[in-house]
């Protein structure tokens, strides 16, 4: 069902991404590791998890990890792998496979994570590859104390050295996944390699308007195109807006009422990202309200918050424009910036 709030799992669940699905396939063919980019609700998880479903490999949910204390140990990694590896194994058994994993029968202290990664490229070898995929992958720049560079030079081994293992990163905060890796700068221990690059982008119009109808098909309403019209120049083109609001037209069986609920549930999830980002700086929030409010330029940004007792140094100011575009809240054209989302826009008026 396209009206399922769950991540899909299978391919045929997911609308109309078989070129992402190709260009994933394509990169790590080519490269050990590959980067699955794009903005919130966008439907990178859906992708990624439907791709595992069809090949062995196992997922790390690096935001659900850091949620948990505020950052990322060794040892929390390691017993995430375990616990993912092993609900692999009992998954093969039922087809006959078996394998014997010595790290599974370890505690997480005693291992370390290197040792991991080699006994995955040891399995890999028997099954045709394996994959380790780590959704939200910006989170693991909060590894350990040195900002998440043991892992990275992890990865370098397992790019250099582990032919049989493959890499999967995603991340929403396209810019932080970036500056985090570094892979085109010295200092990084990932200098110098070249990763796949698969950008998942909103829905177009027509497409948009195709997966809801086909949505509303599956579930055997016939909806007015006008109000499937309606929907989608509210939501835009992110299908996870989309999947609200036809979840919640199902249940209520009236446009205004199904949008409303899907405005308030948005709100709700719009809320307390924008919580998680106040932190990190109360003024990233100040500017994303600024700039909904139609103070979208560098000298009316600056004059708004000067205006409500906020006085931001110039530099100061150029820097969070750049790291919200970095995390992918906003966008900047001909100096003009805007909200990449267009229900985090309308959450941010109200």
């Amino acid at each position: 069902m396209l009206f399922d709030l769950r991540p899909k799992t299978r391919r045929e669940e997911v609308f109309d991404r078989e070129r992402e699905f190709n260009e994933l396939e394509k990169s790590l063919e080519t490269y050990p590791m590959a980067l699955l980019l794009g903005i919130r609700r966008v439907g990178k998880s859906s992708i990624l998890r439907a791709y595992l479903n069809e090949r062995p490999g196992v997922l790390i949910d690096c935001r659900e990890l850091y949620a948990e204390r505020g950052h990322l140990t060794r040892d929390e990694l390691v017993k995430e792998l375990q616990s993912r590896v092993s609900l692999l194994g009992k998954l093969m058994a039922r087809f006959k496979f078996s394998f014997d994993l010595k790290f599974l029968a370890l505690e997480p202290r005693e291992l370390s994570l290197r040792e991991v990664f080699r006994e995955l490229n040891d399995l890999g070898e028997k099954l045709g590859g394996f994959v380790i995929a780590f959704d939200e992958a910006q989170y693991l720049r909060f590894y350990g104390s040195r900002g998440g560079k043991e892992l990275l030079a992890l990865f370098a081994h397992a790019y250099d050295s582990l032919p049989n293992l493959r890499i999967i990163l995603t991340g929403s905060e396209v810019g932080l996944l970036h500056d985090f890796l570094g892979l085109g700068g010295y200092s990084s221990p990932l200098y110098g390699r070249v990763a796949g690059e698969v950008v998942v982008e909103p829905f177009d119009r027509e497409t948009s308007i195709e997966f809801l109808r086909q949505g509303f098909r599956e579930a055997g309403l016939n909806v007015p195109e006008e109000e499937i019209k309606e929907a989608v120049e509210l939501l835009d083109g992110i299908p996870g807006w989309l999947t609200i609001f036809g979840v919640e037209y199902l249940r209520e069986g009236n446009f205004r009422r199904a949008m409303e609920r899907t405005l308030e549930v948005a709100r709700g999830l719009v809320m307390g990202e924008l919580e998680e980002l106040k932190r990190r700086s109360p003024r990233y929030v100040d500017i994303l309200r600024a700039i909904a409010l139609g103070y979208n330029r560098w000298s009316l940004l600056r004059d708004y918050l000067a205006v409500r007792g906020t006085r931001v140094p110039d530099p100061r100011l150029y820097a969070l424009l750049e790291n919200l575009k970095r995390m992918s809240w906003i966008s900047e054209k001909e100096g003009t910036y805007r909200i990449t989302d267009p229900v985090v826009l309308t959450a941010l008026k109200g």
